[in-house]
């Protein structure tokens, strides 16, 4: 019988890229008029490509899947906050420029970017499958464990809750949003990646406990940088009233896994301008 490796990563699931741009302005402040008068136009450019359109348009301006919306940060050392989702790392980059091309562009300095993509983490089925070929005597990876692996994420992929984290909607009635980054300590007595699978899905699923208990009144995007950032998630959140932020990350910090664990970086506080979100257009792969 072998054992599992203790340092095996979960399998994770995948959907829209993410793009956090951090703005300064310029000249200090800005009138309100020409920055809603800026932001709309800047929205109409990042407008994702319609089919509808064309093959030749939609190649030049990139994805038709995904959304765009600005934020005017509220005590904060920046001024601005953009936040892309396209299908494709190609698709970011269109964003990226055809931002840069605006008029809104020449009125700002950027402070600070993040990039990722968003992710559903399959602990729990990771260590259940870990499990599965010790007792068998096999190993994770061969070829029982990527049958059972393949099933298993199809159906979590293929369900309601995952899409939604994995293509998120721009929430209509939730108005403040909260960004921060974050990672998992490596310190010798609390190094996250030398835990068990075990304990990582037991730490997961107690956190994740916590997240559900604000349904409705905060809408959560959990974005994975590890390999596209110095931080290795992104946590995006919306909701009505911006106490909520507070009341949920207080509450997460006393859960085990970020209380032991987590690491986090500045916050990014505001409100959504009016009128600044792009249609969301589709999902890959339907939906």
């Amino acid at each position: 019988m072998t054992t599992p490796p203790i340092a095996y990563p979960p399998e994770t699931l995948e959907g829209w890229f993410a793009l956090h741009q951090i703005f300064r302005f310029k000249k200090g402040s800005v009138d309100a008029g020409r920055l809603t008068s800026l932001v709309k136009a800047a929205t109409a450019a990042l407008e994702p490509a319609k089919k509808s359109k064309g093959r030749a348009r939609a190649k030049s301006e990139g994805s038709n899947a995904g959304w765009s919306c600005f934020a005017r940060l509220i005590g904060s050392s920046a001024d601005l906050m953009v936040i892309h989702f396209r299908e494709s790392l190609d698709a970011i980059g269109v964003a990226q420029e055809a931002l840069a091309r605006t008029q809104l562009a020449g009125i700002v300095d950027p402070v600070y970017t993040f990039l990722s993509v968003t992710e559903a983490g399959l602990y729990h089925i990771t260590a259940e499958l870990a499990r599965a070929a010790q007792s068998r005597g096999g190993r994770l990876g061969d070829d029982e464990y990527k049958r059972a692996l393949d099933e298993r994420t199809r159906a979590e992929r293929e369900s309601a809750q995952v899409r939604r984290r994995l293509y998120p909607e721009l929430p209509a009635d939730m108005p403040y949003v909260s960004f921060y980054p974050m990672s998992k300590r490596r310190d010798p007595e609390q190094n996250w990646y030398s835990l068990t699978l075990d304990d990582r899905s037991r730490l997961m699923q107690a956190h994740g406990l916590t997240g559900r208990r604000y349904a409705g009144k905060v809408q959560q995007v959990i974005t994975g940088a590890i390999g596209l950032d110095k931080w290795e998630w992104g946590v995006t959140l919306f909701a009505r009233d911006p106490l909520e932020f507070k009341k949920l990350v207080t509450d997460m910090r006393f859960d085990e896994v970020s209380a032991k664990y987590a690491e986090f970086g500045d916050f990014y506080v505001g409100k959504i301008i009016s009128g600044s979100a792009t249609p969301r257009r589709g999902t890959t792969g339907g939906g």
